[in-house]
């Protein structure tokens, strides 16, 4: 197709194709399903097509999956969560086999459980990792659930060729099970399948005008929603051929893979000005990628406990090569710093937002921070529940998961030990907190690996490694 060119044949044509895609074989169907234009057309069609069927020939599932970060658009997740009711409560009254299911990742593989917890470095064009974590694996997980019990699955995109030249190039390279079906590059009897994949961005939102949407009526809402943010879907990602979201897209409002979120700084526009605290947090976590800020935020080793070096070309002479540092993990004084940003900024959104119950970071994600800073940061002081009284005037309630023998004044206590035995404090802190991790174990299997793997770090301070760079010729922090 081009320049919009649906007709009735071409509709009748596509209905009839989808309607013997769903009737051969037994595997059930998967519709990954945005809430965007591709998204929402797929679905309309795989909807209208199925009821036309014999109600006996419906025997076959058909999940209609979302992704939900975490860290969402607030007005897409909004607008998505009432849809997917609309959807649910439709496909029980019409009696057809479509179920709705929203995938999250796991909670030690949220944003700010990485971020905040763990101190991973906001994501970039060449550090991707969010994509993984909180969108293919939650995803993958489902679809291989379903593979396990039924043998294989079809998947329904709203992909087309126009998207990209890229993207239409992985498509058509795709082409081995017949017109617009192709297994899956990277999970196991998965089919996809991508009935709009040669229409044009015109074919859609005419499909989308014409066609009254079968669980909500008229589609208003999408039109309303991309004229806002002036933006296209994030899709659902199922590999890493999709592409990003970020800057024209809707997705997450964390991304801070590009360097403007022009979705958001238009929605702002249009009247949605409680989304400025949002922006403005991405904007100071995309700033933390200035190389001259790196210095003062991120640790000095990599999270393996080395000391690392890389090479980049003399500033004067192109000749050369400088070596410099490469920085590690967020420090735990600064992820302490995010934290309180995240928190005031969830207030804000709640005072002058239309949800006062917004959940910028749920409590989940925060008492598994909790215990990674107690495990794996040495944070005697247990930092965390003070922040959160601090900026919340709440009572952080985790009783249960409480330290217990360490806190600030232990803590002092070895600072002064380490001093006068002229050791690393966070040496002797570590080994300690591998002597109490074990110290509940019957057997205590592993505990000779954790004492090695403490030995094994680069106990230098941040000042002796840039001091060594310093001394020698050609390297520079």
């Amino acid at each position: 197709m081009s320049d919009s060119q649906l007709t009735a044949e071409t509709l009748v044509t596509l209905k009839k194709r989808i309607q013997e895609v769903y009737l051969d074989g037994s595997r059930p169907w998967v519709i990954g399903y945005s809430g965007g234009k591709d998204s929402s057309c797929v679905l309309q069609l795989a909807w209208y097509a199925l009821r036309e069927l014999p109600k006996e020939q419906l025997t076959k599932k058909v999940y209609v999956i979302s992704s939900d970060t975490l860290v969402e658009a607030p007005a897409v997740v909004n607008q998505l969560d009432t849809t997917l009711q609309q959807i649910d409560e439709a496909a029980k009254k019409e009696d057809l086999p479509f179920e709705v299911h929203k995938v999250t990742p796991k909670i030690k593989d949220t944003f700010w459980v990485n971020m905040i917890g763990r101190g991973i470095p906001a994501p970039y064009t060449n550090f991707r990792w969010c994509t993984d974590r909180m969108k293919i694996a939650p995803t993958t997980s489902f679809i291989k659930d379903k593979i396990a019990k039924f043998g294989e699955v079809m998947i329904l995109l709203g992909s087309r060729k126009a998207e990209s030249i890229s993207r239409g190039q992985v498509m058509n390279n795709r082409r081995d099970k017949g017109e617009y079906i192709s297994w899956h590059n990277d999970i196991t009897n998965a089919l996809v399948f991508t009935p709009i994949e040669d229409w044009q961005t015109n074919d859609v939102w005419e499909y989308l005008m014409a066609v009254p949407s079968p669980w909500a009526g008229r589609n208003d809402t999408i039109v309303t929603m991309y004229k806002n943010a002036q933006a296209g879907e994030c899709p659902l990602v199922i590999d890493k051929t999709t592409p990003s979201c970020g800057g024209g897209r809707f997705g997450c409002w964390t991304c801070t893979v590009v360097q403007k979120d022009r979705s958001m700084e238009a929605m702002i526009d249009n009247g949605e000005e409680w989304l400025q605290p949002l922006l403005d947090m991405r904007d100071r976590l995309t700033d933390t990628q200035i190389p001259e800020k790196k210095p003062a935020i991120r640790h000095h080793r990599r999270r393996n406990g080395r000391v690392e070096y890389h090479e980049v070309t003399n500033a004067e002479d192109k000749t050369k090569k400088d070596k410099r540092i490469v920085w590690g993990p967020y420090t735990l004084d600064y992820r302490r710093e995010i934290l309180r940003d995240l928190l005031q900024t969830e207030q804000q959104v709640r005072t002058e937002g239309p949800d006062p119950n917004t959940e910028l970071i749920k409590r989940e994600e925060l008492k598994y921070i909790r215990q990674l800073w107690l495990h794996e940061e040495g944070d005697w002081e247990d930092s965390l529940p003070g922040i959160y009284e601090e900026i919340t005037g709440e009572a952080f309630d985790d009783y249960e998961n409480s330290p217990a023998g360490t806190g600030t004044a232990e803590l002092k206590i070895l600072q002064k030990t380490a001093s006068e035995a002229d050791l690393p404090a966070g040496l002797l802190r570590e080994l300690l907190d591998v002597e109490r991790n074990h110290a509940s174990m019957t057997r205590r299997a592993g505990i000779y690996d954790s004492i090695e793997s403490v030995f094994n770090k680069d106990w230098r301070t941040r000042e002796e490694a840039i001091a060594e760079t310093q001394n020698q010729p050609g390297i520079q922090a």
